[in-house]
């Protein structure tokens, strides 16, 4: 891959965008490489998100921008849902995705952070839904951080002011804002991998579905009846560690 660097470290698979010189701002190749990345991601226990160099992720690239000037309607139309099927791979991603944001993040960057499972944030992050600048609107993100944040969106949709990370936390598009987000990433990490495997995976399909009821019973009684569920029950009351976590230091 050119502008992806793919890294497994044990259970934990590292994605980080790598266009430093546009800011990891996507053209058509990070979109595919992405796509493909997080498409399959086997039994990874966690997946880390990040961007090389001084900023996450810019959002569009220029040169890119300016080829779509020339696209027809429905051109434009099937080149937005190689967008949104990227977007829509990291939501689905079997598991859970964690996003480390640090300098830019703006527009469709914004929309990764939105994706991921848990969103860490460095102090001097800077966010930004600027599509109204240039005349256009966040159409293929907006599914996905109207869910994170709600009407907060109307705000930042309409005006396309860049706000601080601080404003971020406050209204829901990351979970943390650290001195060290290397350091809050690895506490995360830590968190997860604690957790049974099977376990995790469901909990993320579990606040992506929201079934209720005849659904949420067989889900409960599908995991309690798992060889993961029962051995997780019997460290528990045995006061041993899961067969998961025998390889974590005392």
């Amino acid at each position: 891959m050119e502008a992806l660097r793919v890294e497994r470290t044990g259970a934990v698979l590292r994605v980080t965008l790598a266009r430093p010189d546009r800011r990891n701002a996507f053209d058509a190749a990070l979109i595919a490489e992405l796509t493909e990345a997080l498409g399959d991601v086997a039994d990874a226990r966690a997946v880390v998100l990040a961007g090389e160099g001084p900023s996450f992720c810019a959002g569009a690239d220029v040169e890119w921008q300016r080829s779509a000037i020339d696209l027809s309607y429905d051109e434009n139309v099937a080149d937005a849902l190689r967008l949104y099927r990227m977007l829509e791979a990291i939501a689905t991603c079997p598991a859970p995705v964690v996003v480390r944001v640090h300098g830019y993040a703006l527009g469709g960057g914004c929309g990764l952070v939105a994706c991921a499972d848990v969103a860490l944030a460095a102090e001097d992050a800077v966010f930004g839904f600027s599509e109204v600048k240039l005349g256009i609107v966040p159409a293929v993100i907006s599914p996905f951080v109207l869910a994170k944040i709600g009407a907060a969106a109307r705000r930042y949709f309409l005006t396309g002011e860049r706000f601080d990370a601080q404003t971020a936390f406050r209204i829901g598009l990351v979970n943390e804002v650290a001195s060290d987000v290397d350091e809050a990433l690895d506490a995360v990490l830590r968190e997860l991998l604690s957790s049974g495997p099977e376990a995790a995976r469901a909990a993320k399909r579990l606040v992506r579905e929201r079934p209720g009821g005849v659904e949420a019973a067989q889900l409960a009684a599908r995991l309690r009846t798992s060889p993961e569920g029962q051995e997780g029950l019997r460290a528990f009351l045995e006061k041993r560690k899961p067969c998961w976590r025998e390889d974590e230091a005392e």
